[in-house]
């Protein structure tokens, strides 16, 4: 007791008050790093204005004019039987689409967009098409020829009277009045089904021959994607040029199931899209022709098709719009600005004016599957687009030349438009980066916009047979408007989410991506503007203010 009474405790330690507390980690941030916006795609190895070597440079405008190849010829075989005109008349019409293509593209290039866009035939004429081969079916005619040429006249008096609706539109710059109500929540779904809305172009296509376009796809995918890792000169060769050499392999394997007999004993719809020879038009083309004037007789007017060309040209005015964006991110430029879309719809006005006098079978839109190309390739240069109008018009005079490249199978094409297509789709889903994509109020005008423009024009399509959609009013001029417009995916699409976008409240501006979007609608709104839109050759000296 005693010596734990005398025993003296060291006093207590004194108390270390802890430290606050850190605040709980930002999940979102240890996932990995956020990406900043970017108004230009920085991956591309040659934008807008800037230019491979000129052997490059003729390569990849042949693969431009392949590409564009697919859907001429796709669209003059399936309207131009269903007039009446034979495999001579379906390589005329051929040459004088490529024709009108290459003139278009040349002139959109220098005058109009600016854009490395083809200009090529537009499948947005299919009802317009199919109500004038009705009117015509039961009528008597001493041949079917005189049949198909009385259709073509009628087409080209429809087109001659509607292209003047995409002049004073675009040329009025009413055209770009409109698109200043876009934002990029309205553009996301234009863009997306730009691309999406041509889907029966892609694997449909295809499965009409699998055996060769099946291998197609998938020698597409793995040389373009895998096989150039192999070594660094293949990255160059097979990522700008790896389309040409697949489609060379694919095409002498379909060559070789011809000649070996492979399809002599298979229904004729099989033998159409697998010979090689099945098109008929290296026997039917003429070595030598050059489109002219009124080539197939003297225009037809009437009123009841002439609306209905109305209704298509604004679509193709919608789809093209849509194609210009994607055009736009993909070669490296901004936004094209509400004054350029409106000059661009004009020229297009001007084209189909063209279409109109020199007897081509539809008119031209802006050509989705060439903006994919420049996604593909890496490669956005509007040198390489202006060469390829040389080969389009170099093959629509010289018919056996021409003849030979368009016996590519199609299914061979429509293994590429799932490639291409697939391209400009994703494209529209990156402008979504300037608006808010956490904000409900913009889910709600995407999804509805989005699924809108694929469900209407799909009970369009369901409900369409021989010519005849869903709208069967009395006034048939009525029908063909409608039926054209609600066809379209980028047309509902332009409708309901700019429709939505800027009636539905939001609670800030910068939720619609507005203050990002504003620069770019005025003509000298961004410095880059006059770079990428600018007329070359100090036209801007020449022409109107209100065309720059």
């Amino acid at each position: 007791m005693g010596e734990t009474e005398n025993h003296h405790h060291p006093p207590p330690p004194p108390q270390v008050v802890a430290p606050p507390s850190a605040p709980p980690p930002n999940l979102g941030l240890s996932r990995g790093p956020t990406w900043t916006p970017a108004e230009q795609l920085h991956q591309l190895q040659y934008c807008i204005n800037s230019n491979p070597s000129w052997p490059q440079a003729f390569l990849l405008a042949f693969q431009h004019y392949i590409v564009n190849l697919g859907t001429t010829v796709l669209i003059a075989s399936t309207f131009v039987p269903r007039m009446g005109g034979n495999h001579g008349d379906k390589a005329r019409v051929i040459q004088v689409l490529l024709f009108m293509t290459g003139i278009n593209t040349l002139l959109q290039t220098l005058i109009g967009s600016r854009l490395p866009v083809v200009m090529g035939a537009s499948f947005a004429y299919t009802l317009p098409l199919l109500s004038i081969i009705n009117d015509y079916t039961d009528e008597a005619f001493t041949s079917e020829h005189d049949r198909f040429v009385r259709g073509m006249r009628t087409i080209q008096g429809s087109l001659i009277v509607s292209s003047f609706v995409n002049i004073i539109l675009g040329y009025g710059r009413a055209w770009g009045e409109l698109t200043r109500f876009f934002t990029p929540i309205v553009v996301v779904p234009v863009v997306c089904l730009v691309g999406l809305g041509l889907f029966a172009r892609g694997f449909p296509l295809l499965g009409n021959c699998v055996e060769i376009g099946l291998p197609m796809l998938i020698l597409l995918v793995i040389s373009q994607q895998y096989l150039k890792r192999i070594h660094p000169r293949t990255t160059l060769i097979l990522e700008r040029f790896g389309l040409l050499l697949c489609i060379g392999i694919i095409w002498a394997f379909a060559a070789i199931l011809t000649v070996s007999g492979a399809y002599n004993n298979v229904k004729p719809a099989t033998k159409q899209s697998c010979r090689t020879d099945g098109s008929y038009l290296m026997s039917s083309a003429p070595w030598i022709k050059i489109p002219y004037p009124f080539q197939w007789g003297t225009p037809i007017f009437r009123a009841s098709h002439v609306f209905g060309m109305i209704g298509a040209a604004l679509v193709s005015s919608a789809e093209s719009t849509g194609t210009f964006f994607a055009a736009a991110r993909l070669s490296g430029a901004t936004a094209p600005p509400a004054h350029v879309l409106s000059r661009s719809i004009g020229l297009q006005g001007v084209g189909m004016l063209l279409e109109g006098l020199f007897g081509s079978l539809v008119g031209t839109t802006a050509s989705v599957e060439n903006v994919g190309l420049l996604g593909l390739t890496h490669i956005g240069s509007r040198r390489v687009v202006q060469i390829s109008t040389a080969f389009m018009i170099f093959f629509s005079l010289f018919g056996k030349f021409g003849a030979f490249f368009a016996s590519i199978p199609l299914p061979i094409f429509g293994a590429i438009y799932c490639i291409l297509l697939g391209i400009v789709a994703a494209s529209g889903i990156t402008f979504i980066q300037f608006a808010n994509n956490n904000s409900m109020r913009n889910i709600y005008v995407l999804g509805v916009s989005l699924f809108l423009g694929l469900s209407i024009p799909q009970y369009f399509s369901m409900n369409t047979s021989d010519g005849h959609g869903p709208v069967r009013t009395n006034a048939g001029w009525f029908n063909d408007i409608l039926n054209t417009i609600f066809s379209s995916p980028a047309t509902v699409a332009i409708i309901v989410g700019t429709v939505l976008d800027n009636t539905l409240e939001a609670k800030h501006l910068n939720d619609r991506g507005v203050p990002w979007w504003k620069p770019f609608q005025l003509s000298k709104g961004d410095a880059r503007t006059e770079e990428f839109y600018g007329y070359p050759l100090r036209l801007n000296e020449y022409m109107p203010t209100r065309f720059l």
